[in-house]
């Protein structure tokens, strides 16, 4: 099988399509998958043994983190050259678009997979004329392939509501090697608490960014006591967030990856997510793997993952009253924290990259041969 990848973002960047994409190039190079990747031009030339097909670009300038790509005939003719077997666009937008046209004169099916929820992105930053027509083009363009995916059921409900015709489940997974238990380590409780190691240290890892909503944390230092918060990651909000939080017992430990990231999960005591919109959320997944219990707002894939009362909490977005709640009913006696710990590694054992990426080949194949991916 010959697989045609496209991407609105891609390395060096890193964020969660990042991640997704690499960890698939990753498992189709085990599984000997021959691919290529379309993506911004940005030095990557391979990755995975999967060669990467740059498309130029700008910068986008009202996502300065990203490029808006311009395909053009000579990306189209090395994709042909490839002659690739099924194209997966990722989200598509401008890449993504001209892999739909692509497949269409190459005449072979094209997948679409569903990472970016633009129609609450609209709203959150006060865009909202942009709302209806963001929810509009995503029906349109997601019907435009020969099948859609989504991250979670609740995304799944979501497009179904809105008309996108053939919806199946592409789910995310986690690594349970390198997220483990046994990465907690005493000198980065120590860094993440700032030496003050007997108090709970909660953990945020994601971008700091708006729509992360992180200052709806500052209630539950408040009110909870002896807590303390790590932020582990960047991003264009932290400036604002270092001022929201000033005098608060609050670490900002910048970026980390690898073993220095497993150490962190492993390191802190609960995981808190207050954020206003998702796709899926690797991190709720790294974080029970790495046995915390999780208490995240109900975005993405929170309510498949967590089992509320048993592996943590899901509370409705801005409802911070039950926010603050779930983190006193986690934290008020060791024994609790400890089980519901226990209970979110179990979960996220069960959850595999492999057995992911391997449905998702399974789902290729039934396009191939014609007949309908179970949904």
């Amino acid at each position: 099988m010959r697989v045609a990848l496209y991407t609105e973002t891609f390395l060096p960047k890193v964020d969660g399509i990042v991640k997704v994409a690499c960890l698939t190039l990753e498992h189709f190079q085990r599984r000997g998958i021959e691919t290529v990747i379309v993506a911004p031009e940005q030095g990557v030339r391979e990755y995975a043994g999967a060669q990467v097909i740059g498309i130029p670009g700008i910068h986008n300038p009202l996502y300065p983190e990203g490029r808006v790509v311009f395909p053009n005939p000579g990306t189209y003719r090395r994709v042909r050259a490839f002659r690739p077997d099924i194209m997966h666009c990722f989200h598509p937008v401008m890449a993504g678009m001209a892999g739909i046209f692509f497949a269409r004169r190459l005449r072979v099916p094209v997948i679409l997979s569903f990472h970016l929820d633009l129609a609450r992105m609209a709203s959150f930053y006060r865009i909202g004329f942009m709302q209806h027509p963001a929810r509009w083009a995503t029906t349109r363009v997601f019907n435009l392939g020969d099948y859609a995916l989504a991250p979670s059921r609740l995304v799944q409900s979501e497009l179904q509501r809105q008309g996108v015709r053939r919806v199946g489940l592409w789910r995310r997974g986690v690594d349970a090697d390198q997220f483990h238990p046994r990465y907690r380590n005493a000198d980065m409780r120590h860094f993440l608490s700032n030496g003050h190691t007997d108090d709970i240290v909660l953990l945020y890892v994601g971008r700091l960014a708006a729509e992360k909503q992180i200052e709806q944390l500052r209630p539950v230092l408040e009110r909870v006591p002896g807590t303390r918060l790590a932020l582990v990651g960047g991003g264009p909000h932290q400036g604002e967030l270092e001022r929201h939080f000033a005098g608060l017992p609050v670490k900002f430990a910048g970026y980390l990856t690898g073993e220095p990231l497993a150490r962190a999960y492993a390191s802190a005591d609960v995981f808190v997510f207050p954020s206003a919109f998702e796709s899926f959320g690797l991190v709720l997944l790294e974080a029970m793997a790495s046995g915390l219990p999780v208490v995240s707002s109900r975005v993405g894939g929170a309510q498949d993952l967590i089992t509320e009362g048993i592996s943590g909490y899901t509370f409705a977005v801005n409802d911070v009253e039950a926010l603050v709640c779930a983190v006193k009913q986690i934290v008020r006696e060791p024994g609790r924290l400890r089980a519901m710990g226990i209970a979110a590694r179990q979960h996220a054992e069960r959850q595999s990259w492999p057995h992911m990426m391997d449905e998702l080949i399974d789902c290729y194949e039934a396009i191939l041969s014609g007949q309908t991916p179970p949904i």
